[in-house]
């Protein structure tokens, strides 16, 4: 049984709210620049709890220069994992980042955009010192010029958008020898019970869970989870199967519906713990408003969040039932996941390292080994979304929608 939600008239306050929402959300744009300086850097970065991406945009003032090094010092603890279109390093809270070798050409006036994502534990404030070749960006000099590389960027093989073709037919959408085969038609009452429990990994808050019986993807119940944001307001609802010995590849479909768009900050709607992480878990969720694996030992996420690797994955419809299917290999560091019938070329790892979507992700070569699965919602910063899960399976072999 399908049952639509009412859509509800739109109120006069709902510009105010959204304006309020991008005033609470962890973006922070600053820029160091002067009016007799070499360079100006604009530096706009997305926070979360325990993690960041900046966008850097560094625009040259002085004299043409055939190549550029960027530098600037951290005041707070951050840590830099990964970049994009910049060689980024990091010493202490000193960090370098020099030109790729198609964007070190930057004529007076001329700009080059980067990124990097990291951690930081206690404080994340911007920095304000940055320099280009040496000079202060807000001083009187000028950056001394260097040898011009390559202008052209290499030619790269864009990944596939489409699984590539098959001779065998897909697979079912049938799932009774499978380890969870649950449309959550044995659900007698309001809270979960049986093979389903609800658990707060960490901390607790506003957050809840119920077994719903006015909204189904198939039969008369469903899984709903009204999500609260903030970092301790985890709501799961955990399936009480061992998926320990699921493999060695562990096939994961569900339907899953909800109301709000993923929002910018980090949250999960899926969280699988995993033996190889020590029992920290494997993530799926959202992340500037797509989704995205994330691996909570290292904070790594699939695929990278720069703009490119944002661009390859996809969002989250509203207000309609989606199925969400992943392929988890336990022997090798290998992920694949079809939203529909579409693998998302994002968040597919096939184990050679891909700029902007697996290149981080496979710094860790060790296979995952999820052990159970959890579905609900945990923010890290901002983001409520009330989510409906229906008709969910794991097991060895593949399932369809």
């Amino acid at each position: 049984m399908r049952v639509l939600l009412p859509r509800l008239p739109r109120r006069p306050w709902a510009v105010v709210l959204t304006v309020v929402a991008l005033l609470a959300s962890g973006f922070t744009a600053m820029s160091a620049s002067g009016a007799e300086s070499g360079c100006r850097v604009d530096y706009t970065v997305n926070k979360w709890t325990d993690g960041y991406t900046a966008q850097i945009k560094v625009t040259n003032l002085g004299p043409a220069l055939g190549g550029w090094r960027l530098t600037w010092t951290y005041t707070g603890d951050q840590r830099v994992t990964s970049a994009w279109n910049a060689t980024v390093t990091q010493t202490g809270t000193s960090v370098v980042a020099v030109n790729a070798s198609w964007n070190g050409a930057l004529a007076t006036g001329g700009t080059a955009d980067f990124g990097v994502q990291g951690t930081w534990r206690t404080a994340d404030p911007a920095p304000s010192d940055f320099a280009l070749n040496g000079v202060p960006c807000g001083g009187g000099g000028t950056p001394s010029p260097t040898t011009p590389p390559p202008t052209t960027p290499p030619p790269t093989t864009p990944p596939p958008t489409t699984p590539p073709p098959t001779t065998t037919p897909p697979p079912g959408a049938e799932c009774g020898g499978a380890v969870i085969c649950s449309d959550f038609e044995d659900q007698t009452g309001p809270a979960p019970s049986g093979a389903w429990r609800f658990t707060a990994p960490d901390c607790q808050g506003t957050g809840t869970a119920a077994v719903d019986t006015a909204v189904a993807h198939s039969g008369s119940r469903s899984l709903r989870v009204d999500g609260r944001a903030g970092y301790c307001n985890h709501a799961f609802v955990a399936a009480t199967a061992d998926l320990s010995s699921v493999g060695p590849v562990m096939y994961v479909r569900m339907w899953v519906r909800h109301t709000t768009a993923l929002p910018a900050a980090h949250v999960t709607f899926v969280s699988l713990p995993d033996a190889s992480q020590s029992g920290r878990s494997l993530r799926v969720g959202g992340q500037n408003g797509a989704l995205q694996w994330n691996r909570e030992s290292d904070d790594a996420t699939l695929p990278a969040q720069s703009p490119a690797g944002v661009a390859l994955s996809r969002p989250l419809p509203t207000g309609s039932w989606q199925c969400l299917r992943f392929a988890i290999d336990t022997s090798a560091p290998k992920l694949d996941t079809w939203l529909g019938d579409e693998r998302i070329p994002g968040l597919h790892a096939d184990g050679v390292p891909t700029q902007d979507i697996d290149q981080q992700w496979l710094v860790r070569t060790a296979p995952p080994r999820p052990t159970a699965l959890r579905l609900g919602w945990e923010s890290y910063g901002t983001g409520d979304d009330t989510l409906w899960f229906d008709d969910v399976a794991v097991s060895s072999a593949p399932i369809g929608c």
